[in-house]
């Protein structure tokens, strides 16, 4: 199987896969989308479950994505993930969404029935069991800052948090207006003041070390659902110096190596956590809408732990 396939693949698929041994009816359209471990994942588990075909990747670009999808029925394929940059874009590409990927205006996981594209978004329950999973906490429980609101996967765990009434909610993001927009539309799940305190349940703050380090101080899990950290190069979307032991960091991006908010993190003394688990959930989400059946979860855990030698999901 190669490493990633094209749209000019899967238009010329006949010849693209005919050498595969089995065939490949699931992927991962993004771009990039060379670093995603989600064929690791899913292939054990088809293996696992004796279902005879094969998951891969396929790098598509913005522009590419509706012709993509719409190729996808008439090729076998019984669905596909989405990743970065086409959890919003696609939105108005399929023919039916699920509530939570309505409200959410942005979708991670395609079902194709018949000739139908069917959305839906894994990512914010997938978000709840991995946070329940890395720190024996549930959302409700939980003073929130969510770095990183206006994109797909920031979205989707806000409307999670909205879901299960964390106790505060704090959106930050480099574009202002987007988190703005976010705060509207979450301002009703918000409206009782059940948590008394120096801020309210919901807010909306700059993206700058003054208003950061209040919240910070007021927040018991920070949450970075930005980019920031994707490369190694990166600083810290947080400096160390503004976090504290008491803090949970759940950093939605996953790596071989810690990534640059997780090191932070450490030298803070705090407890923090890298996104594998939430690919983990997520996706384990994905394969029982794919499939109708329970996902072999630990199977799973397993593939991607020894893809990072070791590292636990």
């Amino acid at each position: 199987m190669k490493e990633s396939y094209t749209l000019s693949d899967l238009q010329n698929w006949e010849a693209a896969a005919a050498n595969e041994n089995q065939p490949i009816r699931l992927g991962v359209f993004g771009d990039p989308v060379h670093h995603s471990l989600s064929p690791q994942m899913h292939n054990a588990a088809l293996t696992h479950c004796g279902l005879a075909m094969r998951y891969a990747r396929f790098q598509i670009r913005t522009e590419e994505i509706q012709t993509a999808l719409r190729l996808l029925p008439a090729l076998g394929f019984i669905g596909v993930n989405l990743t970065v940059p086409h959890k919003m874009s696609a939105v108005g590409v399929l023919d039916q969404l699920s509530d939570f990927a309505r409200v959410v205006g942005a979708i991670n996981t395609v079902r194709i029935e018949g000739e139908r594209l069917w959305g839906s978004n894994t990512d914010g329950p997938g978000f709840a069991r991995a946070i329940r999973s890395e720190f024996a906490v549930d959302l409700r429980d939980l003073r929130v800052l969510l770095l990183g609101a206006g994109g797909g996967a920031g979205r989707a765990i806000a409307m999670q948090c909205a879901a299960e009434g964390c106790e505060r909610l704090v959106l930050v993001n480099r574009m202002a207006d987007k988190a703005e927009q976010l705060a509207v539309e979450l301002k009703n799940s918000f409206a009782d003041a059940r948590v008394s305190g120096p801020v309210p349940r919901l807010t909306v703050i700059p993206w700058e070390e003054r208003a950061l380090r209040f919240q910070i101080a007021n927040s018991d899990l920070l949450v970075n659902a930005s980019s920031v950290g994707l490369h190694h190069s990166d600083a810290s979307p947080i400096a160390a110096s503004l976090l504290a032991p008491h803090l949970l960091v759940y950093d939605t991006v996953y790596s071989q190596q810690r990534t640059p908010l997780l090191v932070a993190t450490a030298e803070a003394g705090a407890r923090g956590a890298n996104g594998l688990s939430m690919l983990l959930h997520q996706g384990a989400l994905a394969f029982e809408t794919w499939f109708d059946r329970d996902a072999p979860i630990e199977v799973m855990r397993a593939a991607l732990a020894h893809e990072l030698g070791g590292t636990r999901t």
